[in-house]
């Protein structure tokens, strides 16, 4: 079996950490160079789940998206849940590895195993990386359909392919609109929304649009039918690239002829677990159990109470 160490390098050739961004928190944070790995389990998260999870396969080594300390920490004591996580890794000495913006912006990265779930051809980064000859890496990506699909059809094909989700699937535009073209970003994405605009596409689908951002973006469009925007579950959007980097890592595994077990999480560890439908009416509609009456002579307001 390999060390830890070899199997970092293998790491490290696919998400270089000098391609995180400064704020980020990447690279290993927990292992010993020398343990030997046999086993290996992608997640989107180090939480305690996903942990448990690799104690139960007999992991050696934990590869996640996500970041354990991203402000860093003064403690590691067991009384916190990210203490636990620390104590469970080291306790059954199961490393810890982290590829967070690096594998945002690889090549291919979250975004281009997020186009494949939904089963669109990548045509060209969203943000392209300055630092890449190639114009292949970058955040986001622009892609095209084979085939045009409404936005509607669009948004049940996301919800079909990407994983189930409390939130499922929301979208703002008309659902009726046609959508050929689509810029899709694994995670939080309206920060990039100068760029869907300049994209000129039919759609775009991220996670976490928020109300002020997603108003804002449909405005600044008043002389032309914005993008729909979709906005899918944050865990939901990253988790296909847990299977593409088992992909790439069994594929290194082969190479090497180091015989690696590589598994992907089964747990959701998105925040969110129930969704309960809105069932009042609008607010131009009069409550049920509510009582109004039309104005009369005797009003002074104008209004209905």
């Amino acid at each position: 079996m390999p060390r830890l160490s070899e199997v970092i390098t293998a790491l490290e050739t696919l998400w270089p950490a000098e391609r995180a961004e400064s704020w980020d928190a990447v690279g290993t944070v927990t292992g010993d160079p020398d343990q030997e790995v046999g086993r290996v389990l992608f997640a989107v998260d180090p939480v305690q789940e996903t942990v448990d999870e690799a104690v139960r396969l007999g992991a050696d080594l934990l590869v996640t998206h996500h970041p354990l300390y991203l402000r860093g920490t003064t403690s590691v004591a067991a009384t916190t849940s990210k203490g636990r996580v620390v104590h469970t890794l080291i306790g059954n000495g199961i490393a810890l590895h982290v590829a967070h913006t690096n594998a945002d912006t690889a090549d291919p990265g979250v975004s281009d195993a997020l186009a494949g779930a939904l089963d669109l051809r990548v045509v060209r980064p969203l943000v392209p990386d300055t630092t890449d000859p190639e114009g292949r890496r970058g955040l986001g990506r622009v892609c095209e359909l084979d085939h045009p699909l409404t936005v509607r059809e669009f948004a049940a094909r996301a919800a079909e392919r990407l994983p189930r989700t409390a939130q499922g699937i929301r979208v703002a535009g008309d659902p009726e609109a046609l959508v050929r073209t689509v810029a899709v970003s694994g995670g939080s994405g309206d920060s990039l929304f100068a760029h869907v605009r300049a994209a000129g596409v039919d759609a775009y689908l991220t996670a976490d649009l928020r109300h002020h951002p997603a108003s804002e973006f449909a405005g600044e469009h008043a002389t032309g039918r914005p993008p729909a925007l979709l906005d899918a579950a944050h865990w939901a959007t990253e988790w296909p690239w847990c299977e593409l980097a088992a992909a790439q890592l069994d594929t290194i595994s082969d190479r090497h002829g180091w015989g690696l077990r590589v598994h992907v999480s089964a747990v959701v560890t998105d925040p969110w677990t129930a969704h309960a439908p809105s069932v009042h009416p609008s607010p131009t509609t009069t409550p049920p159990g509510s009582a109004s009456r039309a104005p009369s002579d005797t009003d002074t307001s104008g209004a209905p109470n």
